[in-house]
């Protein structure tokens, strides 16, 4: 499976983003799938995660303002991301979850000013 995630940017503290991951092959839709993020001298840590069943799971840290949605038909991911922290500062990846069984890829910038 190939992982590429797009749609991050630069946005004012309280602001929005939506970021989304494109998924390569027919096995996406039968696997959970997370949002990962690593901020500069971090691990890389799981904020959210959502089940084939579409069951939704979330960090603490981000509980209230993110939401996680898929689409298997498209094999697509999305992070929709309200209420923006300068915390929320990292490189978003995508990949199956809680586990990360497939190679790291494109990770897309979001970077949150105050």
């Amino acid at each position: 499976v190939q992982l590429q995630a797009s749609g991050g940017g630069l946005v004012q503290a309280g602001g929005s983003l939506r970021v989304s991951c494109a998924a390569s092959g027919s096995i996406f839709s039968i696997y959970s799938m997370g949002w990962y993020r690593q901020a500069p001298g971090n691990q890389r840590e799981l904020v959210a995660w959502i089940t084939s069943g579409a069951r939704s799971n979330y960090a603490d840290s981000v509980k209230g303002r993110f939401t996680i949605s898929r689409d298997s038909a498209k094999n697509a991911l999305y992070l929709q991301m309200n209420s923006l922290k300068p915390e929320d500062t990292a490189v978003y990846y995508c990949n199956s979850a809680p586990s990360a069984l497939w190679s790291w890829g494109q990770g897309t910038q979001v970077t949150v000013s105050s």
